[in-house]
């Protein structure tokens, strides 16, 4: 059945490094299969964030296992036009970075359109590179990502499928993607030279990866129509593609989505909740309302043999989902309510909430953040990360200029930060796009954070002594990719939650974060407490792990397991607490594709939260925010 919806294979991994490395496995056979046979292998690549964990993986097996690249050709799809080869945002930097420099390719095996091409001469170059993969006896396998908008190299919407390498003009919404890579949107270049559709398509296997926060384009390219306003629908038509792609990006496929309509199912209490809540949504009624004829005009007949009658599922729904909503995050004390999603005792509570970066806490969560500190329990935040990329330059020198008027003011020596102040704005005056901040600015940049997140700490009343600035290792490279989860990042989280002993922890289960920084952090938190588990940890069985989104995307309503309701007092209050992160309002450095300020985002998340319970017959709030817990 799960064959009738996707029209394309797909497999799943649990994480983008599991599909990477089972990927990374297939080329090594493939490259060693042609050495075998004393042939070139040719490889389609590609660039971007998507495969930065495969080509991690080969560089490996280059200097783990032995793995040759001198037989290897490589036929890179795209790059920026016009860019020099050497900035560090042009993919032949990208390639050279992340693999080529670190394996034993030969130099002239090595093919990437050039964005230094004469434009009267790039129809002529471009028709050249067409020779080049013809020459080469065609692509082996050719390596995919996706955009959010179903690009494939850089093949946007309205791409004939006849096309072959050209130029081509950079849709809007590929460029506010891309414009972590620049720190600027109107840095970002316009167009870009890509191979074709028509020469992706001639590809003998071509294997497509996708990671995070693309399921809706991944569903819409496997088992939608194949339309060219949606460039990756086309590979339907290819005799050997395959989608790798991780449990985030497959969620809103059939199989997941809808389980029910490929096959026999097993009907857990949480897989009928998430069939109910969506027959409700779709049908734009109420969970109590919907009859039996509801249930066997939309294939979920199966449900009801479960029960006597229609309204006995109905109930079961709607009290589960009417149990999620609690005004006590920390758990009410002095009562016992079973359903309630926190136990009561012990009562205060110690909670720990963690923010990846400094405003994570009070955008996500705000007015969980300041229910907790209001019922009396001890609230500690630990800030992750320093934050201190997105910053712009100018509050750079702004806040400078305020420390050298202050000390004037007061009749203080300010000689030291008068010298600060002239090298920062002769730097940043000569800073080009691909240039990383010097410590001194990088460490004016996190002090602006950090001064934020404590303003926003005593804002929700929390006493000094209760915000903790991590200062994970990982994050501290300068520039936009960071370095792996580390050892020293494990022991500095696993010192901090064992001085702590918190009975609760919030941590952002956001993945969607396009930067990765989100999900670093989340494996950080997980592995220390696993360690602390294993390790048998005494107050480690007593904390209980919530996750919350709000900053990139929200929980589906099935999956929610406590949900705080705001009145409009507290919407208003967590907006201006979100207000004080003043380096991060009006010109957020990087924003994803959403256009819209972070309080604009999370204030209309948790009202269309609040609005979805109020459809499904729930009582209607100003807005909610949701929490999934997580199990160790």
């Amino acid at each position: 059945m799960i064959e009738s919806f996707e029209k394309i294979p797909v497999k799943i991994f649990p994480t983008a490094n599991d599909g990477s490395i089972m990927v990374a496995a297939q080329i090594a056979t493939l490259i060693k299969d042609k050495q075998a046979k004393k042939e070139n292998c040719v490889l389609g690549m590609a660039t971007g964030s998507t495969p930065i964990l495969l080509y991690k993986e080969l560089v490996r097996l280059h200097k783990e296992e032995g793995l040759s690249f001198k037989n290897v050709i490589t036929i890179n799809l795209d790059e920026y036009y016009p860019i020099h080869k050497t900035a560090y945002q042009s993919y032949w930097s990208f390639m050279h970075r992340h693999l080529f420099s670190q394996v034993d390719i030969k130099p002239e095996n090595i093919h990437i359109p050039n964005g230094e091409w004469a434009e009267e001469q790039i129809k002529e170059h471009c028709a050249g590179y067409e020779q080049i993969i013809e020459k080469s006896g065609g692509i082996d396998l050719q390596i995919l990502g996706i955009g959010k908008n179903g690009h494939i190299g850089f093949n946007e919407p309205g791409s004939s499928f006849h096309s072959k390498t050209r130029v081509i003009h950079l849709d809007q919404q590929t460029r506010i993607a891309n414009t972590y890579e620049f720190h600027d949107l109107n840095k970002v270049p316009r167009l870009a030279i890509t191979v074709g559709i028509s020469s992706i398509m001639k590809a003998k296997k071509i294997v497509l990866l996708a990671w995070g926060n693309k399921a809706d384009i991944i569903a819409k390219a496997v088992e939608g129509n194949i339309t060219e306003q949606v460039p990756a629908s086309v590979l339907q038509n290819h005799d050997d593609c395959t989608f790798v792609i991780d449990e985030i990006a497959a969620t809103d496929l059939t199989r997941h989505k809808s389980p029910w309509l490929t096959g026999s199912t097993d009907w857990t209490p949480a897989l009928i909740k998430k069939a109910v809540i969506e027959l409700a949504l779709k049908l734009d009624k109420t969970i109590l309302s919907l009859t039996a004829n509801d249930y066997t005009e939309n294939s979920l007949a199966d449900l009801l043999v479960l029960r006597e009658s229609v309204y006995d599922i109905n109930l079961q729904v709607f009290y589960m989902l009417r149990d999620t909503i609690t005004g006590w995050p920390g758990g009410k004390p002095n009562v016992v309510i079973p359903a309630h999603p926190e136990r009561s005792n012990p009562f205060p509570k110690k909670v720990l909430i963690f923010s990846p970066h400094p405003d994570d806490d009070i955008i996500s969560m705000g007015g969980t953040f300041m229910r907790l500190q209001d019922q009396g329990h001890e609230v500690h935040v630990g800030y992750q990360t320093s934050g201190n990329i997105a910053v712009t330059d100018e509050f750079v020198t702004r806040f400078l200029d305020f420390a050298v008027g202050f000390e004037d003011l007061f009749g203080i020596d300010n000689k030291k930060s008068q010298e600060i102040l002239t090298n920062a704005r002769a730097y940043l005056a000569s800073k080009k796009s691909d240039h990383i901040d010097t410590a001194e600015i990088r460490a004016i940049k996190g002090l602006i954070r950090r001064c934020e997140a404590k303003a926003t700490c005593r804002y929700v009343g929390l006493k000094d002594e209760n915000h903790h600035f991590l200062d994970l290792p990982f994050y501290e490279t300068g520039a936009i990719e960071k370095k792996p989860m580390s050892e020293l990042d494990i022991k500095i989280t696993m010192d901090y939650l064992n001085k702590l002993q918190p009975h609760q922890i919030y941590c952002a289960g956001d993945l969607a974060d396009p930067h990765g920084t989100h999900k670093v952090c989340l494996e950080i938190i997980f592995e220390s407490l696993r360690r602390l588990k294993a390790s048998g940890a005494e107050w480690i069985k007593d904390c209980w792990v919530w996750l919350y989104k709000g900053a990139w995307q929200e929980w589906d309503i099935a999956e929610i397991e406590m949900a705080l309701p705001m009145s409009p007092d507290q919407v208003l209050k967590k907006r201006f607490g979100i207000f004080i992160h003043q380096s991060q309002k009006d010109s957020v450095p990087f924003q994803g594709t959403d256009a819209r300020e972070f309080w604009q985002r999370a204030e209309i998340r948790n009202a269309n939260t609040a609005d979805i319970y109020a459809r499904l017959g729930l009582t209607r709030y100003a807005a909610i925010e949701a929490f999934v817990r997580w199990h160790y």
